[in-house]
């Protein structure tokens, strides 16, 4: 999908804010919105971007224009949609995960990259370090391997008696063959039989189940472009296998997954509308560190517990950030 808005001009070069790049007198700037799923699936996160930039004035339509474009979780659009936004001269890239991050870092060194997401940027090499990110990129890192061994004791507390877990994961993005390999390290402290679910396009998640054929008790879901494109039917295929599965965020689970535990997306992108603010007024990506959550959400989705017959502790359900009924 791709959508160009065509915006007025609102009078001389002098009614607009200092940018990276130079603009053309009376245009607005030019935001290159990196979706690297669909706008169906982002669209919660959208909305916050876009709320949080008006909240700033600047107002899609009229003081900026936004270009949108959709990778679907496919690994060979990146670097299209990098080099596209390159030969449109957008004014900053904004991305979401990983790989498009990667993918935009490598088709430009001058137009400003900031990403609402990232799995460990500095081990993934998108950033020098957290402090200084250095070059054209900076963002928001989204922790996730850092809290497997927590989502793992919350899904045993979950599932009384959990003994054999299963992950999946697509092993075509570093972060992900990471986060995995940390799901490996906690599975083996908490005394868990692991199996793995490897998957690198969409075609390969029914076969994965199809494999498992009643061995694991429940799975663990690492966090991707291609995981939350397909997530509708990773979770129609998990009730049907009896599959309680965990998370990394509430957008995730609201078709029938059972818990999350994670950043709020919408509220990092809210925090990357504000790089953009500052970014499009003059600053430039290697002035801001990168940020890291400071606050996780726990969210349970109710229904599913009860498609699945579970009990859910009332130890967990205090603790819980929201119930999904």
């Amino acid at each position: 999908m791709r959508r160009r808005e065509f915006i007025a001009g609102l009078g001389g070069a002098a009614a607009w804010p200092v940018v990276a790049r130079g603009q053309q007198a009376g245009k607005p700037p030019l935001i290159g919105f990196f979706g690297s799923s669909t706008p169906s699936a982002m669209t919660p996160w959208i909305a916050a971007f876009v709320q949080r930039l008006r909240e700033l004035g600047w107002i899609e339509g009229r003081t900026v224009a936004i270009e949108y474009r959709w990778a679907e979780g496919r690994n060979e659009r990146y670097a299209e949609i990098a080099n596209e936004f390159v030969r449109l001269k957008v004014d900053i890239i904004v991305t979401y995960g990983t790989p498009p991050s990667k993918a935009a870092k490598e088709a430009t060194t001058a137009i400003p990259i900031v990403f609402a997401a990232a799995a460990d940027p500095v081990g993934n090499g998108l950033v020098s370090s957290l402090a200084r990110p250095g070059g054209n990129i900076t963002g928001l890192s989204l922790q996730q391997s850092d809290i497997v061994g927590k989502k793992l004791e919350l899904l045993r507390e979950a599932l009384t008696g959990l003994r054999r877990l299963a992950v999946m994961g697509n092993v075509g993005n570093p972060a992900s063959v990471l986060e995995i390999g940390e799901v490996k390290a906690a599975a083996t402290r908490l005394g868990f039989d692991m199996i793995s679910l490897d998957i690198r396009r969409a075609e390969d998640i029914s076969p994965a189940f199809d494999a498992l054929n009643g061995r694991a008790e429940a799975l663990y879901v690492s966090t991707d472009p291609l995981i939350i494109t397909n997530v509708d039917r990773i979770n129609t295929l998990a009730l049907g296998a009896h599959l309680p599965t965990m998370y990394n965020g509430r957008e995730y689970i609201k078709s029938g997954g059972l818990m999350s535990y994670g950043p709020s997306y919408p509220g990092l992108f809210r925090r990357a509308a504000e790089f953009v603010d500052k970014i499009l007024r003059g600053a430039k990506p290697n002035d801001f560190p990168v940020e890291q959550p400071t606050k996780f959400e726990l969210v349970i989705n109710l229904t599913t517990a009860k498609a699945f017959g579970l009990t859910i502790p009332a130890s967990l359900l205090v603790r819980a950030d929201e119930m999904i009924e």
